[in-house]
């Protein structure tokens, strides 16, 4: 059972990191079409800087569920690397009540408080383009609800090292 939910919650993970890449199509797209307009007829875009911010901003929130899947985030792994599966497996256990989740689950649950403040407010960006905020900070929240769900996976594949390690003895 905790196999099976590991792996839909990797699955969610890998998906999301799929999409997400394709991000960069449009955001290359937009700056393109910035430097055109900006360097070659003198008439840049009151939207194309904020549009590149925004898509990139997804692209990044999006990819940290993916990115702690392939266990990719920077890390000082020079004592972990050289310590044995299941000493391994307690030290990453412990770092990830001690670390992990305290720091990434009061992310997750601010980002939710922001984002449906700014739902309330129909919040928009103070600038000539005013485009919506509301749905980037929703997508801010997802990004760190999703990380905190594939942190959570990653707890599960430590204990399941755990418990065959044990299983073995």
């Amino acid at each position: 059972m905790i196999e099976k939910l590991s792996g839909q919650i990797d699955a969610v993970s890998e998906k999301c990191g799929q999409v997400c890449a394709l991000l960069i199509f449009p955001m290359v797209g937009v700056v393109v079409y910035e430097v055109i307009m900006r360097y070659v007829f003198t008439a840049p875009t009151s939207w194309g800087f904020e549009s590149t911010t925004f898509i990139y901003g997804i692209h990044y929130i999006l990819g940290l569920s993916y990115t702690q899947l392939h266990d990719s985030h920077v890390a000082i792994d020079i004592f972990s690397s050289r310590l044995p599966s299941r000493k391994k497996a307690v030290l990453s256990i412990i770092t990830s009540g001690m670390l992990f989740f305290p720091t990434f689950g009061c992310m997750t649950y601010f980002s939710w408080v922001y984002a449906i403040s700014s739902w309330k407010e129909w919040e928009k960006l103070s600038t000539s383009w005013a485009p919506p905020v509301y749905p980037f900070k929703t997508l801010m929240a997802v990004g760190f609800t999703l990380l905190l769900i594939q942190g959570f996976s990653a707890l599960l594949k430590d204990i399941l090292i755990l418990k065959q390690i044990k299983e073995k003895n």
